[in-house]
């Protein structure tokens, strides 16, 4: 919670130039809460705090591999919990309004860039084919933390009489942290409260 205060008071602090303010729901990878502000006709910075998805199986047993506790550990599976994602990014939007001859609302193109830091806890379960080495069902706690840029692209929908404005995003994450080039396609549905 500590973190969402933070937020939005950084986001606040643009106020001074910005000349519209968001705040809503993301749906997606990753979720959360979307708080963005235009700084001038055709950009704009957002900042997403929430949950991401956690990476494949395979994904987890790979690190597992590469990284064992024990040289003769056994990977028998992992649990997933304590996912976290905050993103920051800047994006470049423009009226379509007038290649679809829509005459309420705005509808807007948007494309743009930014960081993402995602993190987990895992809870790898292993065993060792000598049972006398250690008892069976060994846990190995880790966190897991993914950093790198992303880029993405969507439109969004303003409504004429409702300060609400809806869209819809695909994106690409690509890790430099942990595993470096590892890559995540993103996407998301969400809604934003205009003031």
């Amino acid at each position: 919670m500590k973190y969402l205060f933070f937020l939005v008071l950084m986001i606040a602090g643009y106020s001074g130039f910005a000349q519209q303010h968001q705040v809503g729901l993301r749906l997606g990878d990753p979720y959360g809460i979307s708080l963005k502000t235009s700084l001038n006709q055709h950009y704009a910075a957002e900042v997403i705090l929430g949950r991401g998805s956690p990476n494949s199986s395979q994904y987890y047993r790979r690190t597992f591999e590469q990284s064992k506790p024990l040289s003769s550990a056994i990977y028998d599976g992992q649990q997933v919990s304590g996912a976290f994602s905050l993103q920051a990014r800047l994006s470049y939007e423009e009226s379509l309004n007038g290649e679809f001859d829509i005459v309420e609302g705005n509808l807007k193109g948007f494309a743009g860039i930014g960081l993402q830091l995602r993190s987990v806890t895992l809870s790898y379960f292993y065993h060792t084919p000598n049972p006398g080495d250690m008892p069976l069902g060994r846990v190995d706690e880790r966190s897991d933390v993914d950093f790198g840029p992303e880029g993405f692209i969507g439109v969004s929908y303003l409504f004429q009489d409702l300060p609400v404005v809806i869209f819809a995003e695909m994106g690409l994450f690509m890790e430099l942290l942990n595993r470096l080039g590892h890559l995540k396609v993103q996407g998301a549905l969400g809604a934003r409260y205009s003031f």
